[in-house]
Order: structure tokens, then sequence, then C-alpha cells
């Protein structure tokens, strides 16, 4: 019985904590939907790829979404003509590079003196492993095109011009147009939440049988072996990225590296996530994705702790080596 009533509080703290954000991704998704007109974005994005993918990086400092709920903004975006290498780009960066995320990063790691530290090389990371993940992405789409993306996904064929001139949209009454929002948010809303669902139930699950004191344990006696271990707690653990920092803090004994390969990951992939990518990616470019952040993150955090090793940095808060 106590293990039922484990896995229930387990399962219903995740399910809780991710369903307002998914709720606000929905309702996002349809004022998108309704108020932002085809290619409005495009018009203001560069034409070469590496510019607009990094601008597409830091979008969430416009659109401030948890990983929770950007998968369906980001589908709404998609669908509106932003190129599939910026949308990954965001989806990636954007519950990491927004400000309540930045700010409750901050606060978790204020008490140990290493704040602005955290906060800049987990935003770094981030940007970096989105944009080399967007150009991958991008490579993919020039061979493979919209056979990478489900139907729900794949952006409307544009009328032609003379087309478009011949018969002019009518302009709608605002609450027919608030009534589409609430279609379109829940539909999107109903369309992610039976994968969050079973994210959520195989959350629960790893999270019973992996406790605070293994990876303690891992993180004092194998420091490089943390920075994999976390990785995988990451994604089994399924956090927001808004509380996500004050976990990590709390094991005080762990390497930056092994906090930033925590903190970086989560908010990108973990077992929610995956899920929800079905909805929205073909196979091919789900193990795309998942392939370029794992190995990216890795690569960056064990540089990150090789950097702290050659200067003598213990990567620990005071009081705490």
């Amino acid at each position: 019985m106590s293990g039922i009533l484990d896995f229930l509080f387990r399962f219903s703290s995740v399910l809780w904590e991710a369903m307002p954000f998914v709720v606000l991704g929905a309702v996002v998704a349809g004022i998108l939907e309704e108020f932002l007109p085809q290619e409005a974005l495009t018009k203001f994005l560069p034409k070469a790829v590496l510019p607009s993918v990094m601008i597409g990086a830091v979008l969430g400092l416009l659109f401030p979404m948890c990983e929770c709920g950007i998968v369906v903004v980001m589908r709404r975006l998609l669908r509106k003509g932003l190129p599939l290498s910026c949308c990954i780009a965001y989806m990636l960066a954007g519950p990491v590079i927004n400000g309540v995320v930045i700010f409750s990063t901050w606060v978790a790691f204020k008490d140990h003196k290493i704040g602005p530290e955290m906060v800049g090389l987990r935003v770094g990371l981030a940007f970096v492993v989105a944009c080399i993940t967007g150009l991958i992405v991008q490579l993919q789409f020039r061979k493979y095109g919209n056979a990478l993306l489900t139907a729900s996904a794949i952006p409307p064929i544009k009328a032609t011009e003379p087309e478009a001139a011949a018969v002019p949209k009518p302009r709608e009454p605002l609450m027919r147009r608030l009534g589409n929002i609430s279609a379109t948010g829940l539909h999107d809303f109903v369309d992610i939440m039976v994968f969050l669902i079973l994210g959520c139930v195989l959350a629960a699950v790893a999270r019973i049988y992996i406790t605070d004191e293994q990876v303690k344990d891992i993180s004092t006696k194998q420091p490089l072996l943390a920075i994999p271990a976390m990785m995988f707690l990451a994604v089994l653990m399924c956090l927001c990225s808004e509380a996500d920092a004050f976990v990590a803090a709390s094991f005080t004994k762990l390497h930056v590296s092994g906090k930033l390969a925590f903190l970086v990951l989560g908010p990108m992939l973990d077992l929610k996530l995956v899920l929800m990518f079905t909805r929205v990616f073909r196979t091919r470019l789900i193990v795309t994705i998942t392939i370029s952040v794992i190995v990216l993150t890795l690569i960056l955090c064990v540089g990150v702790h090789l950097v702290y090793e050659v200067n003598d940095w213990t990567g620990l808060p005071p009081g705490a080596g």
C-alpha cells in the first residue's frame, strides 16, 4: 500500500506541476493561430540559416514558456511558417532562455554564492546545444522536407497571390475569434495531455527506484560519472524548468558540471517530452533531436568539468567541499 501511495503522490506531483503550463501553452497556441498572420515572423528573420537559428534560440524572451507547454506553441509557430530549424532551436532553448527560468536559477544558487556563474553557464550551454541541433535538423530538412513532420504540424499550402487577392478573408467578430481560440486551444490540450499523462506515469515509476542518496554517492565518488548519471536522472524526473534549479541546488556536493548536465538536458529532453514529440515529429526527427542534445550536452559538460579541474576550481559552493 505504501508503494502505491508513493507512486500516486509522485505521479500527481509531476502531473499537477506540468498541467498549468500545458494549459497556458494551449491558450498561447490558440492566440497565435488566430491572430498571427501566416509567415509574419519569417519576414523579420535573416535569410542565412545560422543567424535565423540563433534568433530562434532566444525567442523564449518574447514567448516565455517552460517545456511542459512549449511543444504546442512550437507546433503553431511551425504551421505559421517559422522554419523548422528555428522552431527546434526555440523548443530546446526556450524553456531555459526566458526571464522566469533565468531568475529562478539565480535564486536557487544565490545562497551558494554561484548564482551568476550557474545562470551564465546554463544559458550559454543551452544556447549552443539548441543552435547546433537546429543546424543539424536543417540538414535533415533539406533532404527529407515535410516528411519529418506529422500531418498536424505541416504548414498549410499558401494560396497564390492572385487567388488570395481575389478572395479577401472577411474579418470575423471578436466573439467568433475568441471561440476559435478556445477550439484550437482545447484541441491542442487534449492532443498533448494523453502523452503527458503517460510520461508522468513513467517518471513516477522511475523516481521510486532512484533515490537522492544514490545520486549523492555517484557525485562524490565518481565525479565524471555524475554527468551522465544526472543527465539520465533529468530525463526520468520530468521536472519543470522553472523549478528544476532548486532540485539541482539541493545536491550541494555535486560538481557544477553535474548540475549543468541536469539543468541543460532536462528542459530539452525527458520522458514526457519524447512522447509529446510524437504528435509533431516523425521518428527520424525525434531520433535526430534526441541523439544531438544528449551528445552535445555530454561533451559540453565534460568540457566544463575539465576547465574547472585545470584551473583547480572546486565547482562546489563554499563549505561543501
